[in-house]
């Protein structure tokens, strides 16, 4: 019989023990390997996989060399210019709506293949050895992830701006923004910072978390490369509005609960009653219906004030304001991070409590 993620992955006697990764990943690593114990077949927890994939992020960050996004991105842009043309073969003119079929046909060759050959081969691994297919799952969950990127791309602009040098940060938010900073002063570049570190939050870790809790590593991965394509093809410019729209459109739906359990989560980490008041007044004005709750709650939370005006390729965008209190600083950006780390924490101790909760009940793996 076939194990798929969730069988395989929830507990059926796991010990539990009290994560701590945010000051020791190896250890982290070793505690989540003494949730395995031997029994007829190996009891395999998915908090276990999730803490040990956190820590090998905590560890190694994502992999400089050969990194399997690199090669989907290459992909992407390859199937992208051969399908996204305004003719077709015959040189007559392709209507909106073929060039949306066109897109929604390469978003699910592009996703579906990937996720659907990782569940195949982890459920045959599993077969064979139970062990294996855990590791799968852990592996799977750390390429996914992108805490550690995160905070390697954005602390550093804190250090610039703390020591004054609006040039170097102006060339380090340029690196994770698509707005222009070339003139950019240091709160614009705070702004956009801890803008970048709230939803990222949830685009890079949160989301691939939480898909990973209900499915597994395939789901986690479909995730992270529907993430991708996001980013890639879903802009309303006249080469991507519409080869683009079902990658931008399935991302929206891909981020629905998990955008609104980051935003619930950045609440309950600070200051929880003006974070849900922002987030209730100030999230619909947002163009994205997840970017909008994710940031307005964590600026809320951090009462520092973000939104309002950007330059984007030379034009200014009147975009709604975000969370209230102080203009953003280099500890702003700080605070970003801090509330993303325990975030991440508060998410792995859910997952164990859920663990322990089908132990209680008596919910076979």
């Amino acid at each position: 019989m076939v194990s798929w993620p969730w069988q395989v992955l929830w507990p059926a006697t796991p010990a539990l023990v009290a994560p701590d990764i945010a000051f020791d990943a190896a250890g982290a690593i070793a505690q989540a390997l003494a949730l395995l114990r031997h029994g007829d077949a190996l009891a395999l927890s998915v908090a276990a996989a999730a803490l040990a994939a956190v820590a090998l992020d905590a560890l190694l960050g994502e992999p400089r060399r050969w990194h399997p996004l690199s090669g989907f991105g290459q992909l992407a842009t390859v199937l992208e210019r051969r399908l996204n043309r305004r003719e077709d073969a015959a040189g007559r003119p392709r209507s909106a709506s073929s060039r949306r079929l066109l897109g929604a046909v390469a978003w699910l060759a592009l996703v579906g293949v990937p996720a659907i050959a990782s569940a195949a081969l982890i459920a045959l691994c599993s077969r064979l050895d139970p062990w294996l297919g855990w590791l799968l799952h852990a592996a799977g969950l750390y390429l996914a992830l992108g805490a550690r990127s995160l905070r390697e791309h954005i602390a550093p602009i804190a250090q610039a701006l703390r020591e004054a040098d609006l040039p170097l940060a102006r060339v380090l938010t340029a690196r994770i923004v698509s707005r222009d900073t070339a003139d950019a002063d240091a709160e614009a570049l705070a702004r956009a910072a801890c803008e970048s570190a709230l939803e990222n939050g949830n685009d890079a870790v949160f989301g691939a978390v939480f898909w990973f809790a209900l499915g597994g590593a395939p789901a986690a991965i479909a995730y992270r490369l529907a993430n991708t394509l996001d980013a890639m093809w879903g802009y309303r410019t006249d080469a991507l509005r519409d080869f683009g729209w079902a990658a931008a459109r399935l991302d929206d739906l891909l981020n629905l609960a998990p955008a609104r359990l980051t935003a619930l989560s950045y609440a309950l980490l600070g200051a929880t009653g003006q974070a849900l008041h922002c987030w209730r007044r100030q999230a619909p004005a947002w163009s994205s219906p997840n970017a909008g709750p994710v940031m307005a709650a964590g600026a809320g939370a951090l009462g520092v004030r973000l939104g309002g005006p950007a330059r984007y390729h030379g034009q200014w965008e009147e975009r709604p304001p975000l969370g209230t209190g102080a203009a953003p600083t280099a500890s702003h950006i700080r605070a970003s991070l801090e509330l993303v780390r325990r975030t991440l924490s508060l998410w792995l101790a859910v997952l164990f409590a859920l663990g322990l909760a089908r132990l209680a009940a008596g919910v076979p793996a």
